[in-house]
């Protein structure tokens, strides 16, 4: 505890990034994967059903990152952080207290209104404090969070299956994990002041407004990338799970997708600086095609795992680097571009999940829908390629990743 108590403001704050993502996505939103299976088990819910709940979580944090992206108060923005803190918990909490769908589908679709938060709302203002404070604006200990939690969730419903738990039991245990990080989520992250002057350091940046083909071409690689994400992140549990040779497995890969997600940001980051951000995200979903489709091609459990690290070592890696490209872009406000890139990314959750739930009650078996996913996955690859032959600002982009590797 003494080790906690003397920590520097600096981590303090990025560790209420990190309890925040660990409470908003790994609980509120994840815990839902490697529960996925015991409830289909344990209650009346159908693949089908399975895949439209997951759909409307995804539309719930769709619109958070909307409501996110339009707020221009820093005060405001810190605000809705805290509320969707305790909107974590409630619907956490909401999931063991009835067995109805439709307020099942309510829950989840506020679980991923709070998810927003951690993703989008507390790396802003953990942004803000460090540049206010003159510290320097990396964030990948704050993104770290999001595989750590992920970690946390398929690790938490291994242990509570051990104990023979119910679902209703397990989602109140998760209740009361969220109840322990909301604390340092909350208190960690200091209410935001004023920047101090000139604590950015050096000239800002200007605005390089990305041209029409970039746009196009960049918003349906998007798509395409939040379309295989979705279908590993929702129902690698139930594909593990549903294999007799894999039995028991779910919950290992689950973890093991944390454990490869978690340094993903920094290590990316890296590749970016040799190869261009355009480069690095090609190289990011080609990895994450051959991660998505090998459940589809054997029941092999060494297999299997392999596609876990693939997979969680490349998703979050998408993300991150699509952020940074909109920083890049827009340094004064990367929003302008993170709210359209929300929206092509954030209809492939909603459309994804709903569709390989019915695909998979129609034939039994998740493949079509794993070969699907990879398949669009391999077209954004093949898109973000022809792009970065045809479009200056994709060829601009890859030289300052190049650029700030020398620096």
């Amino acid at each position: 505890m003494a080790m906690l108590i003397d920590l520097s403001p600096r981590y303090r704050v990025l560790l209420a990034g990190v309890f925040s993502q660990i409470l908003c996505i790994g609980v509120a939103r994840f815990a839902y994967t490697p529960l996925l299976p015991v409830m289909q088990q344990q209650t009346w819910l159908s693949d089908a059903q399975g895949g439209w709940l997951a759909a409307l979580n995804y539309a719930g944090y769709m619109l958070g990152a909307l409501v996110a992206a339009s707020i221009h108060s820093i005060r405001l923005k810190d605000t809705l952080y805290r509320v969707t803190l305790v909107l974590a918990v409630l619907s956490t909490a909401g999931m063991a207290l009835t067995e109805s769908f439709w307020l099942w589908a309510a829950m989840r679709f506020v679980a991923g209104f709070s998810s927003s938060g951690a993703m989008l709302l507390a790396s802003g203002l953990i942004l803000h404090w460090l540049i206010s404070h003159r510290q320097r604006g990396e964030l990948g200990i704050h993104f770290a969070g999001l595989g750590i939690g992920i970690l946390v969730a398929a690790l938490a419903v291994e242990l509570m299956l051990r104990f023979a738990l119910g679902w209703q039991a397990q989602w109140l245990g998760f209740t009361a994990l969220a109840l322990v990080l909301l604390v340092p989520a909350w208190r960690w992250l200091p209410r935001p002041v004023k920047p101090v002057a000139g604590a950015a350091g050096g000239t800002q940046r200007q605005a390089m407004p990305p041209s029409g083909t970039f746009m196009r071409l960049m918003l349906a690689a998007y798509f395409c990338a939040g379309y295989g994400y979705v279908i590993s992140a929702t129902f690698i549990v139930a594909i593990v799970e549903r294999e007799p040779l894999l039995a028991g497995a779910g919950n290992w890969t689950f973890a093991l997708v944390g454990l490869a997600a978690a340094p993903t940001v920094m290590l990316w980051d890296l590749v970016a600086r040799r190869i261009g951000y355009l480069g690095a995200l090609i190289a990011a979903m080609a990895l994450q095609v051959i991660g998505i489709v090998l459940p589809a091609m054997t029941s092999s459990l060494a297999v299997v795992l392999l596609s876990a690290v693939l997979y969680g070592g490349t998703f979050l890696g998408c993300v991150s680097l699509v952020l940074t490209m909109a920083g890049r872009l827009y340094p004064q406000s990367p929003a302008r571009l993170m709210g359209r890139m929300t929206l092509a990314y954030g209809a492939a959750q909603i459309i994804a999940p709903a569709l390989t739930g019915m695909l998979a009650e129609a034939t039994g078996h998740y493949g079509i829908g794993l070969w699907l996913a990879g398949g669009f996955v391999a077209l954004g690859a093949v898109l973000l390629a022809w792009l970065r032959q045809v479009d200056q600002t994709a060829q601009r982009l890859d030289a300052e990743a190049k650029m700030a590797a020398a620096e």
